[in-house]
């Protein structure tokens, strides 16, 4: 018999939906614009099983993929399982084998040495393919049509054992850039940066070090560069051996800004590593090239934004410190100092889940949309977001004029990741749609927003209405149908 526990991460509107579902012609309110023609693809953790030691962290729940395909003014749904390895071996057992969260040393004797990883971070398309991505593991390849799973692939050459949840795509060349991090197993230094083509194999790769071991989520390119932002979520065998959380947060430890040209035949003698003092980051906004210097966009923190990671030294979680804010880390090439030249803020809305248009990755932009939390802002019942901050308003700024839109989705809703949707291939940055999903956390059930992205402050111009609840997700993307064989 199956029971989930009675805890934060199996309870309320996390309460595991575990729903595979083919829903065609959502009801909609508003109009769809007849010109987005393609499916909005995103992620959500989703335990099939309860935990094997009774309790985890929402984010090792397996993937569930969901796409939202829209044609002809028309959203339909479909939703399935990212079977990984490990949802294969499990859906066999019938019962979980994989115990805590990155920490293979609880798992089930049967699955000693088997992939853990659960597929359940981003929903990624590339090359006419869809790849379920979770950092601790290899791409998993699916349908983007009929969301099957095909399995595992290493890209014909890839030889480090992780690949990044946070591809780029890069405009000028149309590659994929990629990296992982424990390249040779679990809390190893190990950093493997990638290249892909467009027809999914490895053009290149370069191995290095990173200072510490620690949690590399994201990163960001320009047209020369790979940049990597090393903060202290960091870990060791002790905290595993002792059924700790993974990764807990070290404030005496500082910050790392590595800079690797992006070139075949680069080596780890080739990284520039930069410093600066301890903060928190994840998630990166952009980053491009001005002359000599870098400017590197990403929500940073006085603290960690992780609550389920706790602080190393047993500091209580300190939600005010917690709080990010969109800066920018500006370093020099042609300086001789290892520091930051600067560190700016760019607005003053606490927020994180930034996006920009995509065609614009590595490249002076303008346009930025994120998650805001406004604290300003009534709420009646919380949850349903990732790590449990009140994400209640989309949120955009304007780099060029500083000007700022903000829309609130209410008292008893909260907001997922956007995402962005150019109008055609060729239109001006952030002429387009944003799509993303809103929990309606007292009907226990989701709606899909589409905006005008240029203009947020006004509401959706669409609400399709779904049906069933979606649990908190993490990252998505879109696809224009005739990139995946989804043409009419």
């Amino acid at each position: 018999m199956v029971h989930f526990p009675d805890t934060v991460s199996f309870t309320g509107f996390n309460t595991p939906s575990r729903i595979e579902a083919d829903i065609y012609d959502l009801d909609v309110e508003g109009e769809v614009p007849k010109e987005m023609h393609g499916a909005f693809y995103r992620v959500q953790p989703d335990p099939q099983f309860p935990p094997l030691l009774g309790d985890d962290i929402a984010f090792n729940g397996d993937g569930m993929i969901t796409q939202f395909r829209f044609e002809d003014g028309k959203i339909s749904f479909r939703q399935r399982w990212a079977k990984t390895d490990k949802w294969k071996l499990e859906n066999k057992a019938e019962k979980a084998l994989f115990g805590a969260y990155r920490n293979p040393l609880f798992d089930d004797p049967s699955v000693k040495g088997q992939i853990r990883g659960t597929a359940n971070t981003n929903a990624w398309i590339y090359g006419g393919k869809l790849y379920a991505l979770k950092e601790d593991s290899p791409a998993l390849v699916m349908d983007p049509v009929t969301l099957e799973t095909v399995g595992y692939t290493k890209f014909d050459g890839m030889t480090g054992q992780t690949f990044t949840a946070h591809p780029k795509i890069d405009p000028n060349t149309g590659n994929m850039a990629a990296f992982g991090y424990a390249s040779k197993g679990i809390l190893t230094l190990d950093m493997t940066y990638y290249e892909i083509g467009p027809d999914g194999k490895l053009l290149y790769e370069v191995w290095f070090e990173n200072p510490y071991y620690a949690m590399m989520h994201d990163f960001a390119i320009t047209d020369d560069y790979a940049l990597f932002h090393v903060v202290p979520s960091t870990s060791n065998w002790e905290r595993l051996e002792k059924g700790m959380p993974h990764f807990g947060f070290d404030t005496t430890m500082p910050v790392y800004f590595g800079v690797l040209p992006r070139r075949k035949g680069a080596t780890k003698d080739d990284v520039r590593w930069f410093k600066t003092d301890n903060c928190f980051a994840s998630h990166v906004m952009n980053a491009y090239q001005e002359g000599d210097r870098i400017h590197f966009d990403t929500p940073q923190a006085k603290n960690n934004m992780f609550p389920f990671f706790p602080d190393v030294h047993g500091a209580p979680f300190n939600p005010m410190e917690a709080s990010s804010y969109l800066t920018r880390w500006t370093v020099n090439m042609a300086s001789n100092s290892e520091a930051f030249e600067s560190q700016t803020k760019l607005t003053d809305m606490f927020g994180e889940f930034p996006r920009i248009d995509d065609r614009f990755t590595g490249k002076k932009y303008r346009h930025g949309w994120m998650l805001v939390v406004d604290m300003e802002r009534p709420c009646e019942l919380k949850g349903g977001s990732a790590g449990g901050f009140l994400m209640n308003t989309l949120g955009k700024v304007d780099h060029e004029t500083g000007e700022e839109q903000k829309w609130w989705c209410g008292p008893v809703s909260t907001l997922q990741e956007p995402c962005f949707v150019p109008r055609s291939k060729d239109a001006p940055e952030g002429d387009g749609w944003i799509v993303m999903v809103c929990n309606r956390l007292e009907e226990h059930r989701s709606d899909l927003l589409v905006f005008d992205a240029l203009d947020i402050a006004k509401g959706p111009i669409a609400t399709a209405k779904i049906p069933v609840r979606l649990r908190f997700g993490l990252h998505g993307n879109w696809a224009n149908a005739g990139d995946i064989g989804m043409a009419a």
